[in-house]
């Protein structure tokens, strides 16, 4: 790929570029910042079940840290390209190298969930699991890829449909971002039909049929490389990869200090394990141990230590990118950053083995995870059998049911694909709190007036 190309200002929506004190990219970040489907990350599940007395993490809190994080990245390697590739890189190119790379995977970090439904991965499960357990009655009414789509939903090709499609009555675009934002959160560049385990820019996929001409448009201005036209699928931007890096390092190490901040995980096995971390990345340890052994108050404690190894794994990665540069200009990197690096080191594969007997699969995790499933289940049920019927077909209670959807959310005049995923729209882009009370209030667990 050519560094010169693989970046552009161009927004969704072909608006004309304004002059304005801030640069493009800037822009990016503040329109995601005051976006209706960034705030609504803030009752969204990150792991832990929302609200409860103590703080713990949710959407909106993780992605906040993940662009800090990304800042950082995009910000060195910025500046490594600029130094590496001086000779290759036209003025243009080296500004945004320079100045602009680290505001590109800022925004792209703050918005990779928003595409992610309530509860957690459970919201992703309920949705496809939907389509699943209703095979019979509705694969006819969709074409194979449309099918393909709703059978493997997913929070990434949702997060593209949520910022670039036009809803009803709104403006085209979406919340028209540079096509260089919108690339660097496209971790699976390819079509539902094409998803295969074993790759890992195929693990999942990245776009809805309805978003694929907007996703090609995305592709060119952004110079991706093209593996197939049919079934399509490109290999990744080369900015997706820092991106990846900066959630992989956060949700990595801030589950645990969540986990301990509720009692979860002890103090002791947090320490050690941060240490152990911190240790294998410094020569600085006794300072290290130094100021631990002053901070009395143990949640304090942790957050240095967290703190310390945030830095080591940002370094790490930042190596690692370095070391593969070449590769991911080809795209032909098969791993990404952080596992590189954890097959080197021992302590990050236990940080991991632990998260996932202690954290993942305790109790309070898995009831949110099998009360989200049930919700969203249940409201995508609601629905979706009413509007695929044609008006003349639908009894009062379907009638009842579509009075529920707000009017930018219904596509009548649509097909049977674009109708549905106006519910999925309408059904992922939920707080834990709002599905909840709305399955509550369908289902006669609530009955009374609130606003």
């Amino acid at each position: 790929m050519n560094l010169n190309q693989i970046f552009t200002n161009q927004r969704t929506g072909n608006n004309p570029n304004t002059k304005a004190s801030r640069t493009d990219f800037q822009r990016d970040f503040d329109r995601i910042i005051f976006s209706s489907a960034f705030r609504r990350l803030q009752n969204k599940t990150q792991v832990f079940p929302l609200p409860g007395s103590v703080f713990v993490h949710n959407r909106l809190t993780h992605s906040l840290e993940v662009s800090s994080v990304g800042r950082s990245l995009g910000s060195v390697m910025g500046e490594f390209i600029n130094d590496q590739y001086k000779n290759d890189l036209t003025e243009d190119a080296k500004n945004f190298y320079l100045h602009n790379l680290g505001n590109v995977i800022a925004a792209a970090c703050l918005c990779h969930d928003v595409g992610n439904p309530a509860f957690g991965h459970s919201g992703e499960d309920a949705i496809a699991s939907y389509f699943e357990r209703n095979e019979t009655d509705l694969k006819p009414k969709f074409s194979e890829k449309e099918w393909a789509d709703l059978m493997n939903f997913e929070g990434n090709a949702n997060a593209i449909r949520v910022l670039a499609q036009q809803q009803q009555g709104k403006d085209a675009g979406g919340i028209q971002l540079t096509f260089s934002t919108l690339a660097s959160i496209a971790k699976y560049p390819c079509e539902a039909i094409a998803k295969k385990k074993g790759f890992i820019h195929r693990k999942k996929f990245g776009f809805f049929q309805n978003e694929k001409d907007i996703f090609l448009e995305i592709a060119k201005e952004t110079n991706l490389i093209s593996e197939s036209e049919e079934p399509c699928i490109f290999k990744r931007h080369p900015f997706v990869w820092l991106v990846e890096a900066a959630d992989d390092i956060c949700y990595n190490i801030i589950d645990m200090e969540d986990a301990h901040r509720l009692g979860i995980v002890s103090t002791a096995d947090c320490k050690n394990l941060f240490f152990e971390l911190v240790k294998s990345e410094t020569d600085d340890v006794k300072r290290i141990e130094s100021k631990l052994n002053s901070i009395s108050n143990e949640n304090e404690q942790i957050s240095y230590l967290r703190a310390k190894v945030i830095n080591a794994l940002i370094n790490q990665s930042l190596e690692m990118y370095k070391q593969n540069f070449d590769t991911i200009l080809k795209g032909n990197l098969d791993t990404a950053l952080l596992d590189l690096y954890k097959t080197e080191n021992k302590t990050l594969q236990d940080i991991e083995s632990f998260s996932i007997e202690k954290i993942y699969n305790h109790k309070a995790v898995v009831e949110i995870e099998n009360a989200g499933y049930n919700v969203m289940y249940e409201l995508l049920d609601h629905f979706i059998p009413s509007i695929l019927k044609q008006e003349y077909e639908r009894k009062s209670y379907d009638k009842k049911a579509l009075k529920l959807l707000p009017q930018q959310f219904v596509y009548q005049n649509g097909t049977d694909y674009q109708k549905v995923l106006g519910v999925i729209d309408f059904v992922s882009g939920m707080t834990d709190n709002f599905a909840t009370d709305l399955y509550r209030k369908i289902k006669g667990i609530d009955i009374g007036m609130t606003m």
